[in-house]
């Protein structure tokens, strides 16, 4: 069996950029003085006139790029995960969020993937704070292929877009011909019967793996790949919903306010179902390899078949 590729998605994120910049001419890319780390330094050698290095000042770099989306630019402004939603709170919610501005935030390092870096730089809670911006989209891709897809959705669309992209390298899932991304829009990756398990970014993998353990026990576990957080594709998970009778959600992020959060809240409105959130269960992270991480926390694949199995036979 051939060894599965494995890439980071901000490889991809940092690739598409300099891949779309002949096409969007107006596009414009901001960094906080981290460019070799969220990989926009390759559109940075590509464009170095369309390039910005704020330095370490994300907040006026969410500012700066307010502004450029007010001279018809498309600013991409770009930083970790934890300085971006974190630190730069307040500007991205009153500068960007506020007046629905054209601009879209590239967070790389996100989750506890982040590894040896430790609980200051592991974000867990990014999805939770850009799901309260109202106005705000959020997308969560799977793999390289999917981020690369992702970038060039935001590019097109007109309002303020949160990106987020991991340190590590995780494993291609979605390098196919019929791969199509839309946002909006959940994708059933494995059919199933007796439990749905909806993930997002690097847990789809997981979920994929757990199915797979699942099945040789008899269980059929259907996986929706949910790179979209906001808005949620609420028709797509209450029909598995209906058709299973169990939600699992699987996020490599706190189980409060993220996915998991959203999938209950959609549920509970249209089709209340039995729900059990995989994620960071309201904790900080600590230092570690990326691997050793999700092994500990239960989101590797062996993680989520043990705690659907335990769902299932509770």
């Amino acid at each position: 069996m051939s060894e599965v590729k494995k890439i980071a998605t901000r490889e991809a994120y940092g690739e598409a950029l300099a891949e779309l910049g002949d096409s969007y001419p107006n596009l414009v890319v901001l960094d906080a003085d981290l460019a070799a780390a969220t990989k926009t330094g390759v559109f940075k050698k590509k464009f170095p006139d369309r390039h910005i290095d704020c330095g370490i000042a994300e907040a006026n770099m969410m500012g700066i790029a307010a502004g450029l989306s007010l001279t018809g630019k498309l600013p991409v402004a770009s930083t970790f995960a934890m300085f971006a939603a974190g630190r730069a709170f307040e500007q991205v919610r009153n500068s960007i969020g506020y007046p629905h501005l054209n601009v879209k935030i590239g967070a790389t390092h996100a989750g506890i993937t982040v590894g040896e870096d430790g609980a200051s730089h592991q974000c867990n809670e990014d999805i939770a704070l850009m799901r309260a911006i109202p106005g705000m989209v959020i997308l969560n891709p799977a793999d390289a292929v999917e981020a690369k897809a992702c970038v060039k959705a935001a590019l097109d669309y007109v309002g303020p877009v949160y990106m987020r992209f991991g340190r590590a390298a995780v494993p291609v899932i979605n390098d196919r011909p019929d791969y199509h991304f839309e946002i909006g829009k959940g994708v059933v990756v494995r059919e199933g019967t007796d439990v749905t398990i909806v993930a997002t970014g690097i847990m789809v993998n997981s979920a994929l793996e757990a199915a797979e353990k699942l099945a040789a026990e008899g269980v059929s576990a259907e996986v929706i790949n949910i790179c979209t957080i906001k808005p949620l594709d609420v028709d797509l998970i209450v029909k598995s919903a209906k058709k299973t009778g169990k939600v699992v959600t699987a996020e490599e992020h706190s189980v409060i306010g993220g996915l998991g959060g959203a999938v209950c809240e959609a549920l509970s409105e249209h089709c209340p179902t039995p729900v059990c959130r995989i994620g960071i269960n309201d904790v900080f992270g600590e230092s570690g390899s990326a691997a050793a991480l999700l092994v500990k926390y239960g989101l590797d694949g062996e993680g989520v078949y043990r705690k659907v199995k335990g769902f299932l036979e509770g």
